[in-house]
């Protein structure tokens, strides 16, 4: 009987370690195979960030070369806005813009802002803006976004000098057309920033008004 309950410890015994053995075993396989990586187990992935253009220009500009944007004003609800090398120069936001056209002068070798106004050209004096483009000296880059009603004063002498500045929609500009453009005194030739709606009761998106208009692109460092 000794024996025999000898015999039946000694394998109850073995048992436990076997089944000891084997629960340890699992455990750290167990554990092995769900740990988590390391950012599913709290730590944020990587922040991934995406490089943003000048004034949210779709590609960026060259060297030397200046980034803009020119937005005309929507209707008379909402004012232009003209941004110049990642700078909102003037925009509704700022509260530099106003009915007719607003204007800024920017250095075209260093990028920087010379001066800049808005042009009630509904029941403002024409004789202001003549006066400020005749003033503008050469090498200067001359921005435009139109608000509301930018053509009602329009005359002959206004439309004379934004020709000289490369405009070719300004001869045509009345009553509540939109209008955005970006020229210089000393441009030989037609300027490629201009875009130009007619007001008409057909094609107006708003009603008594074109709908706004954007002009975005890269113009050349002038290098003296």
């Amino acid at each position: 009987m000794r024996v025999s309950g000898l015999i039946r410890l000694s394998a109850l015994l073995f048992a436990l370690v076997a089944i000891w053995i084997f629960l340890r075993n699992s455990s750290s396989f167990s554990r092995k195979t769900i740990r988590l990586p390391r950012w599913l187990a709290g730590k944020a992935p990587p922040e991934i960030r995406v490089e943003k253009n000048k004034c949210g220009l779709s590609k960026p500009c060259p060297d030397n070369f200046f980034a803009f944007k020119i937005c005309s004003g929507a209707a008379n609800v909402v004012g232009p806005s003209l941004c110049f090398e990642n700078e909102i120069i003037m925009s509704p936001v700022k509260n530099n813009v106003g009915r007719g056209l607003n204007i800024a002068l920017v250095n075209g070798s260093t990028g920087h802002l010379l001066r800049q106004g808005s042009f009630d050209m509904y029941s403002g004096d024409p004789k202001l803006l003549e006066k400020f483009l005749v003033e503008i000296p050469e090498g200067v880059l001359v921005l435009v976004a139109s608000y509301d009603d930018p053509g009602t004063k329009m005359n002959d002498e206004i439309r004379k000098l934004f020709s000289n500045l490369g405009s070719v929609y300004a001869k045509h500009l009345g009553f509540r057309d939109s209008w955005v453009f970006l020229g210089a005194r000393d441009l030989k030739n037609k300027s490629p920033f201009e875009q130009f709606l007619k007001n008409s009761p057909g094609t107006n998106k708003y009603e008594g008004w074109p709908e706004l208009l954007e002009l975005e692109g890269c113009v050349p460092r002038k290098v003296f």
